[in-house]
């Protein structure tokens, strides 16, 4: 059994994204009759949790990386030589970078190198020399516009490993919870009113009011947050709903959206943890990353909001444009439609696990 170390410095969101990948390296390489691997899946602290929820994932090591986590920690000699003594110490010789569109490999890689790593595949618009053995060149070897997920899969691909037969590449957890004690045993939506950044979020008072219509129509709701967005989630919840702002880590907080008919979230990472138990996604997406890339993937989604707005691809944590138009000119009764259509199974859009993704595993 090999140890190869599979990198996704970023948050919750894009380590969950990355799951398909995993389980691909966890499976083997397909030259060496598949052996299975020992996957140590290397994150930052952001992502530590979701790590520890991937099938395949058979160790978690967290690193903030100065080039991605924001605010970014200093790069000094003894913040690099903690990754370093790491990797060397657990008899890594293998590595698997996943990457987004607007990240380089090479960073990482040089650290990996002088750990010792052997064999280092990423995706680089940049020459990347010898610190790559597998470069794959964004734009020719595979196109960006794509979703993360196939990306991802697609650079652990280039490794030499494929997902097991049968897998249909789809999100996934390791195991999902019984949360009836904590929600009940009646049907319920959820509605997960925090996001990441500004950019990102619908008003609170446009929550509340969804939640209002959701209850007038016949629909229990349940309010999910973390610790820090209690005040939010009371707002939203009002008298009636559950709150469960602060009361759920990440694995409780999938077992609460794994019962769920659909959820109602923004472009963060509950969205792609929605997609990962399989629920149905009304998703506020805020066009500053696109949502071919972005959007929950491999469940029913319902795309809110603007997808060709000012703020269109400029990545922004703080809305650019006066008024925040891309999401809030979107109704509390066009969210409540969108669930409604969702849980009578049609959905405006759905995310598939795309064709040319079926006709690489057969």
């Amino acid at each position: 059994m090999g140890r190869v170390l599979v990198a996704r410095l970023d948050s919750m969101g894009d380590v969950l994204l990355a799951g398909p990948a995993v389980r691909a390296v966890a499976n083997g390489r397909i030259s060496d009759g598949s052996r299975p691997n020992h996957v140590v899946m290397l994150c930052g602290r952001q992502g530590e949790a979701a790590a520890g929820l991937l099938p395949g994932v058979a160790e978690v090591y967290s690193w903030d990386s100065p080039w991605i986590m924001n605010p970014a920690p200093k790069m000094t000699g003894p913040h690099a030589d903690r990754l370093i003594e790491y990797v060397r110490n657990s008899r890594i010789t293998e590595a698997v970078i996943l990457t987004s569109f607007h990240q380089s490999p090479l960073p990482l890689a040089l650290l990996l190198r002088l750990a010792g790593v052997e064999r280092i595949t990423g995706a680089s618009t940049d020459y990347a020399g010898s610190l790559l053995d597998v470069r794959l060149k964004p734009g020719e070897d595979f196109p960006e516009d794509q979703p993360e997920a196939e990306r991802a899969l697609g650079i652990a691909e280039a490794a030499g490993f494929r997902l097991p037969a049968g897998d249909d590449g789809k999100l996934r957890v390791a195991s999902v919870p019984d949360v009836r004690d904590l929600v009940g045993h009646e049907p319920y939506v959820v509605v997960h009113p925090g996001a990441a950044v500004p950019a990102r979020a619908w008003p609170p008072l446009h929550h509340a009011a969804a939640v209002e219509l959701l209850q007038g129509a016949g629909h229990r709701v349940v309010v999910t947050g973390g610790p820090s967005e209690t005040s939010l989630t009371a707002t939203v919840a009002g008298p009636s709903a559950l709150d469960l702002g602060g009361r759920t880590d990440l694995q409780t907080m999938a077992g609460v959206m794994a019962g769920a008919g659909a959820v109602i979230t923004g472009n963060t990472g509950p969205a792609h943890l929605a997609a990962a138990v399989g629920t149905p996604v009304a998703c506020l997406f805020s066009p500053v990353v696109p949502a071919i890339r972005w959007a929950p993937y491999g469940v029913p989604l319902e795309l809110l909001g603007d997808q060709n707005a000012r703020c269109r691809m400029t990545r922004a944590r703080v809305c650019p444009v006066p008024g925040h138009p891309c999401l809030d000119s979107v109704s509390p009764e066009e969210v409540v439609a969108a669930v409604e259509r969702l849980m009578g199974g049609v959905s405006s859009f759905s995310t598939h696990v795309s064709t040319r993704r079926k006709a690489r595993n057969r």
